[in-house]
């Protein structure tokens, strides 16, 4: 694939096993099901839980110091109470927080525990305003005209695989994510842990149908690339430079059908050992870089 490689409206290019070559799209189908996962009851003897008020959490020191740096409004902070040795760099963003007007709770670590999605809270949650989601448009805008990628997420359910998939999609230099309004992972207090911050600085898109979602990124001249172990093209000769929507499945379920047929063509990433794949935060940081390198070095589909 040419470094600037666009779709041709009309184009109807067909391909198969061979190499850089473009299937024919495939028609439309119907839309894929699924059911919303029941949240757990509550445990008798519990520890207390925030209410649910119109806030969302942050956990842990990078992430709250990238709330700080990006200037993101902070509405309070919970910071572990001092027990023996002085934690300097706790101290540091309790006394950071306070200098931007951050009213700063000391709470013991069990409190923390009970708010915190991995246990990794570090001794610092901050609550702010809910994520301000962008709109596909905003998306399709910060692409540009040329090469640029968009990272499609059909329904992934895990928000350490979500916030993990965003800070690979920030560092590649990705234009945007785009995820389901429903049955999908939101940026809640695990995506911006285990994103390290990337939520804040990569326009995210919630849309409430996918399907048609690809069709308005592949008017805007992206072509749609199903990541699936069932394809017969390996990345290495799939046309994965230019314009990418590069759409990902499911922990279960991989890739639905209605999202599949969207897409132009198939491709899977080799493997020689015995494990079934890799997870789906694994394979979009493999495939993401696959996308940079053949931008980065001006690589074709059979480099």
């Amino acid at each position: 694939m040419a470094k600037n490689q666009s779709r041709t409206p009309g184009r109807d290019v067909r391909g198969g096993k061979g190499k850089g070559a473009r299937p024919v799209r495939p028609s439309a189908g119907n839309r894929a099901r699924g059911e919303k996962n029941r949240p757990p009851a509550p445990r008798q003897g519990a520890a207390r839980r925030e209410p649910r008020d119109r806030t969302d959490l942050i956990e842990g020191r990078r992430a709250v110091e990238e709330a700080l740096a990006c200037g993101m409004p902070l509405r309070s902070a919970l910071v572990q109470e001092r027990s023996g040795e002085r934690d300097q760099a706790l101290e540091r963003i309790a006394a950071r927080l306070e200098e931007a007007g951050v009213p700063v709770e000391r709470v013991p670590r069990s409190r923390l525990d009970s708010l915190s999605s991995h246990g990794a809270h570090q001794g610092v949650v901050v609550r702010t305003r809910p994520f301000q989601y962008a709109e596909l448009s905003d998306v399709i805008a910060a692409a540009g005209e040329g090469d640029a990628l968009v990272v499609v997420l059909d329904h992934v359910t895990d928000q350490g695989n979500f916030g993990a998939i965003v800070r690979t999609a920030e560092v590649v230099g990705a234009a945007g994510v785009v995820v389901a309004k429903a049955r999908a992972a939101s940026v809640g207090v695990g995506a911006y842990k285990t994103s390290a911050g990337a939520v804040m600085h990569l326009p995210i898109a919630q849309v409430p149908n996918l399907a048609r979602a690809i069709e308005e990124l592949k008017a805007a001249g992206f072509w749609a690339c199903a990541a699936t172990e069932h394809a017969e093209q390996d990345v290495w000769h799939a046309p994965m430079g230019g314009r990418l929507a590069l759409v990902m499945g499911s922990e279960g379920e991989g890739i639905s059908r209605l999202v599949a047929e969207k897409c132009d063509f198939a491709c899977r990433l080799p493997q020689r050992g015995r494990v079934e794949s890799l997870n789906v935060a694994q394979a979009t940081t493999v495939l993401c870089y696959e996308w940079l390198r053949r931008v980065e070095c001006g690589a074709d589909a059979d480099a």
